[in-house]
Order: structure tokens, then sequence, then C-alpha cells
């Protein structure tokens, strides 16, 4: 979208109202005033010559300033091809030297002086050039009126020229008191990269805003405002990018690299003016900044310039929603939950109740176990606000409420609860899916994930192909959800054709997930060395692209991202080692991963099974310690604690086996816990209950994925 100034119209009703100027001397009295019945029609060449006959004897002009006079009367009669043939006439090349001339010479040292001391032989008044300067813009603007948008530019580009060589260094102060010069060049610089664009010269149109702000012209504030937004909505929406010239790059970190920074800058210097009022607000602006500072990844500055304006333009519930969107997107859930909290709060009780605020804490909370129990508070509320004036969000509700359902099935302690829970959580699921699934493939995934996490494979399977189907293949989630839910069906091979398939149609960030996708696989099916080629491939593509990602400090979450992956991808590696009792390459793959992230509960884990495979129980227990205070919730770090346990003697059953339902409260599907527990219960002497757990290890590990269902 290009915007055009949205300044003020060019207004060519009213003569100029100077007592001196030659153009505003009284018609009437020159006898005039019983021939404007003859202007109603278009003038020939031999009308147009009588008139400037008339005109010349009546009013003492000159040849220019009669056709100047004639094309304006021309052109507010809307006779734009009569006032093209008479401004035709004005040859302005010839008349440039003396026009710039007479504007240099009579803007200098403009200090009071006596009447004798302003006459200036040879030299055209500013009235003359002012009345001139009208002629070339009517001239433009006849063009433009007549669809010959390039001549237009060009001759509105003479205006610009004229005053630019007579006056490089910007427009003296009080130059428009007494003349209309400023008036006419300030109505041209706006005009003229208007009439660029038309043309279809956008390169040419940026070049021309430019010109109109490197140098002070005087330029009104709203006025010096609407180049600056036209500028920046220019380069951000026109398809071109213009390098500045050599002239006005200066080198420093605020030079901008690009037009999109470029519109940045202006954006934010336009902001700026709007909080400290020196312009009035501007809802465009704001929606011009979020657009550009969202598609650089830079939320947080939008965030600040959000909290930067000024009360009473944004309703509260509104300002904090529009918050929490900016942080959210720059990573920074916790922070967006808690100003939604502020707008869903009992202070807001007395307002109307702002919908979107209660529909995306709910959306956040279904992303954080820990939060689910409040996210069903908020996905309740917005269920029966949407019942009552956005129903058809009412599906958007149901999902976020079975959603959070599942979540707090994952962390309930009781078995009970859990149960119910995960009930509910389908039951919404398939609500949501039966009012709007087959408009909202989310919903089909949501379903899909859930039925997965609850081993129902079979019905999974089925919600991923639809919402493939739905999505035409375009979706990485769901290109990494299926080949795990095949994977629990003990169908490796295909699998990894999936996963093939998948790295054909994903892109260069998402292709590196499921290339270790597809090393685990290996791994399940015992082929070692496949999977190592594969981490050697995935690790020379991450350092090959961690210098792209560690410049580009706007996608900072990106580069998080890609470094989380090459830890995962060396303590992958140490796994395989330490399995091919290599333990002199897995320790040294696991110090690789401590280099990325030292205080990584799975590099100390990994650290943990070293050294019990060198018989150090103690030390090995002491890793396995550490991990879990960095996270006290990792399932592997409690489950190989309680298996050393088992190793203590019988003193140790008890605490091992306090450490195993811990496990199971945090992954009730965990095969390897149950396994353990079984162990447990044997030394015991509970030989029915471990044959119990030993019973559910082995349907559990028959309906495993390779990965964790996430």
């Amino acid at each position: 979208m290009l915007c055009a100034c949205s300044g003020e119209q060019f207004k060519f009703e009213e003569a100029p109202q100077s007592p001196e100027s030659l153009a505003t001397r009284d018609f009437s009295a020159s006898g005039l005033s019983s021939r404007t019945g003859d202007w109603e029609s278009k003038f020939d060449e031999t009308q147009v010559e009588d008139v400037e006959s008339t005109l010349k004897e009546t009013l003492s002009l000159n040849y220019e300033e009669a056709r100047a006079l004639l094309g304006r009367l021309e052109y507010q009669r809307g006779n734009f091809d009569a006032a093209l043939k008479v401004f035709e006439g004005i040859d302005i090349r010839d008349l440039a030297p003396r026009m710039i001339r007479a504007i240099a010479e009579r803007t200098k040292q403009r200090k009071p002086r006596s009447k004798g001391d302003n006459v200036l032989p040879n030299v055209m008044s500013m009235h003359s050039v002012s009345l001139l300067l009208e002629a070339i813009l009517l001239k433009s603007k006849s063009l433009e009126e007549l669809g010959g948008y390039t001549e237009a530019a060009k001759e509105c580009r003479i205006i610009v020229d004229i005053v630019e060589s007579a006056l490089p260094k910007g427009m003296p102060e009080g130059i428009g008191e007494d003349c209309k010069l400023q008036e006419m060049f300030h109505k041209a610089l706006g005009l003229l990269p208007n009439l660029w664009i038309k043309a279809g010269f956008l390169d040419e149109a940026v070049t021309a805003y430019r010109w109109a702000l490197v140098k002070p012209w005087n330029l009104e504030p709203w006025r010096l405002a609407c180049v600056q937004k036209d500028l920046a909505t220019t380069l951000l929406y026109g398809g071109v990018e213009v390098n500045l010239p050599s002239q006005l790059q200066v080198n420093g970190l605020t030079t901008p690299m690009s037009g999109t920074e470029e519109a940045i800058l202006l954006l934010l210097i336009l902001s700026g003016k709007m909080a400290l009022e020196e312009i009035d607000w501007d809802p465009e602006i704001m929606d011009h900044l979020t657009y550009s500072l969202s598609i650089t990844g830079m939320f947080e500055s939008l965030a600040n310039n959000v909290e930067k304006v000024l009360p009473g333009v944004y309703d509260r519930a509104e300002r904090w929603y529009f918050l929490a969107l900016c942080y959210s997107a720059a990573g920074q859930n916790e922070v967006a939950l808690n100003l939604l909290r502020k707008a869903c709060a009992s202070s807001e009780a007395k307002h109307r109740p702002y919908f979107p605020s209660f529909l995306f804490a709910a959306k956040l909370c279904s992303l954080y176990p820990n939060h689910a129990h409040e996210g069903i508070k908020f996905s309740q509320e917005a269920i029966d606000l949407a019942k009552h004036q956005n129903e058809h969000f009412l599906g958007q509700g149901q999902k976020f409420l079975g959603t959070c359902y599942g979540a707090a099935a994952r962390i309930s302690v009781l078995d009970s609860e859990r149960i119910i829970f995960q009930r509910e959580s389908l039951k919404f699921l398939n609500a949501a899916v039966a009012l709007n699934g087959n408009n909202d493939p989310e919903v089909i995934f949501s379903l899909g994930l859930e039925n997965a996490i609850q081993r129902n494979l079979n019905a999974a399977y089925d919600n991923l192909i639809m919402y493939s189907d739905m999505m035409a293949g375009s979706s990485i989630r769901g290109w990494q959800l299926l080949p795990l839910i095949v994977s629990a069906q003990q169908r490796f091979k295909d699998a990894e054709t999936i996963v093939d398939f998948a790295l054909d149609e994903a892109g260069s960030v998402d292709q590196l997930q499921l290339l270790r996708l597809k090393a685990i696989l290996q791994i399940t099916q015992k082929q070692p060395k496949q999977a190592i080629e594969i981490y050697r491939i995935l690790l020379a593509v991450i350092e090959s692209q961690k210098e792209h990602w560690l410049q580009a400090k706007a996608f900072w979450h990106e580069a998080l991202t890609q470094q989380k992956l090459e830890m995962e991808v060396w303590q992958d590696l140490a796994t395989i080692y330490a399995d091919l009792s290599s333990f002199l390459d897995a320790k040294a793959c696991v110090d690789k991963a401590q280099l990325i992230e030292f205080f990584s509960p799975r590099s100390w884990h990994l650290t943990g099974l070293l050294l019990e495979s060198r018989t150090l129980h103690k030390e090995a227990l002491v890793s396995f310690l550490v991990s879990l205070s960095i996270e006290p919730d990792y399932p592997p770090g409690i489950i190989s604690a309680a298996k050393l346990l088992l190793k203590f003697g019988m003193q140790s059953l008890p605490i091992a086996r306090s450490f195993l339902m811990n496990a199971l409260r945090l992954d009730p599907t965990n095969h390897d816990a149950w396994f353990n527990l079984g162990r447990v219960s044997k030394m015991e002497g509970s030989l029915q209950q471990a044959a119990d757990f030993f019973q559910a290890a082995s349907e559990l590990k028959l309906s495993a994925p390779v990965q964790k269902f996430e």
C-alpha cells in the first residue's frame, strides 16, 4: 500500500492576497469583468493572444506574467487542456537563471531596510517569481489531471531545482511573510513524490521524499510529519530498495542499512513527536510502526513504544492486550500473562469484559502445564463471553479448554483426578472439532496430540492425516508429530519415510529438527553408524549458519533455538557412544554440550551415566542430584537416581520407590519408570504387584514413541 501525502490539498480557487502582487490586482476596474463570459469555453490560439494582449495593456504585465494569470484562470475553471496550452507558452528554461538570481539576491540579509535599498536593478521581484512558480505548479497539476504523470513530475521538479539552486542551505526564516514563494515550494515538495508514484517510478519518489527532508525548508510540523510518514510507507510497502546517496551516507550505528530500517527510524521519530504532542495522534503511524517492527522481530522495541503512548489513546484493557501480544511475540509469555491477568482482573469488572484478553490468556496458559488450572478458568470465561457476543470464537475457547484439561491431567497427583481431566480434555476438543473443525486445522492438531499423549494412536494417526490434508503438507508441526505417532505404532521404516518426505517440503531451519528426528529413528533401529553420519551433517550445517544467526540480533529467538539444537545433537551423540562403550568419545560430546549450556539437566544426567558405567556410584549419584537440582521435574534423572539407589541395598528401596512414583506422577506413560518400580516391588517380595508393573511397562513400551509427544 502506497500512501500519498495526507497533508493539505492544493487549493487554487483563490488568488494570492498580497496587495502588491501583480496576480491580485482588481480585474473589475480594468474593464475585464465584462469579458469573463468569453472564457467559459476553451480558447484557441487567437483568443489566447487577444486576452493576453488585454492583460498586458491593462495591468502592465510582461508576456510570461500575463500567461501565468490566464493559465491560472483556465485551471480554476477546470479547462486543463486550455490551461496547459497557455502555460506551454512560458519558456521557463530561459527564465530559470533570472528566477534563481532573484531568489538568491532578494533573500540575502533579510533585514529591515529603507524602500530605496530594496530596489535591485534588472532583478525580478519576488512576486513575479512566485507567480511564475505557481504557473509551473499549475502546469504540473494540469498534466496530472490529464494523465501525464511523468511529464507532470518533470515540471514539478523544475520548481524544486530552481529554489534549491538559489537556496542551497535551505529556506531562510521569514521568507513567506511577504510573498508566496515558500507556499508554492512546499506544495511542490509534497506533490513531486506523489507524481512519481503515480508514474510508477518509486525510486524517484523515494529520492524526492529524501530531498524534502535533508535540508531546512521551513516545513510546518504537520507537513514535515506527512513527508516522513509517506516516505516510511513507500519504503515499507513499495517493494523497492533505494540506496542512500553518497552525500547522505554517514558511518555510524544509527545509519540505516536498508529501506526497512530507514522506515523504522522515521516512524520512531514520528512516534516520539506524538508522545511529546508536537503533532496530532495518528493511528496509521502506530499501525505502520507495529508492522515494521513485527516483520523485523523487534517486539520488545514495539512494546516500549506502546508504553509511551499517552493515556486515553487506548482503553486500559486494550493497551494491556496490545502489550501482551508484543511481549508474547518477544518470547516473554510470563510477562504477557501478567498483563492479561490485569486486563481480566476483578478491578475491571465495572467495564465491559475485553474478550480477546480472556482468549489470549487461555491460549498462553495452554502452553504451560503449571498454568493449566488458571487456563481452565480463562477458557471457561471466554466460552461464556463467546456465547453472548462472539459465537464464532466458541470453538477456540473449547479448544483451549480441552488443551488446558489435558495439561492439568499431566501434572495431576491423583489418578482419579487425572482420569477425569483426560476425559474432559477429549470431550471439549471433540466438541471444538464438531463446531468448526472443517475450518480450523489447529483444532484437529490439538485433538491428535491429546490422543497421542493418551496413547489413542489410531485416532491420533487419523487426526494427523486429516490435519496434513487441510494444511496441504505445509505445517512443520504436523510433519514432526506424524512420524512420532507412527513410531509409537512400531512402524519405524514408515516413520523414516515420512521424515524423508518432510525434508523435501520443509524450510532450511525446520529441516534441522527433522534431520535430528531421522537420526533418532536410526538409533532406534540399531543403526548407530548411519545416525552418527546424520549428526555429522547436522553439526556442519549448524556451524555454517551460526555466524549468520549471531549477527541477526533481531532474530535472537531463532538463534537460541539453533543453539539448543546443537546442544541436543552433542547429547544424542554422547548417548550413542556410551551405548557403544566408547566412553572417552561420549565424555567429549558431553563436554561440548556443556560448553553451550553448562546447567543442562540432560548433560549432568549423561555425566552420571558415564560415571556409573565406571562403577563410580557415589559420584554418579551426585551428578544425578545436580541434574535434579537444575530441574526437579526431570523424569530421566529421577529414574536413573532410583536405579542407582537399588544398588545400595534394601535400605534404599523406600527412597527409590518414592523417586519412581514421582517420575510416574510427571510422566504416567514412562515404561522405564514402571519397569524399575516392578524391580522395587520384586525386591520387597510383592511379586504380584511386580508382575502388574512389569506388564504395564511392557504394554507402554510397545506404544512408546522415539521422542516424547509435545
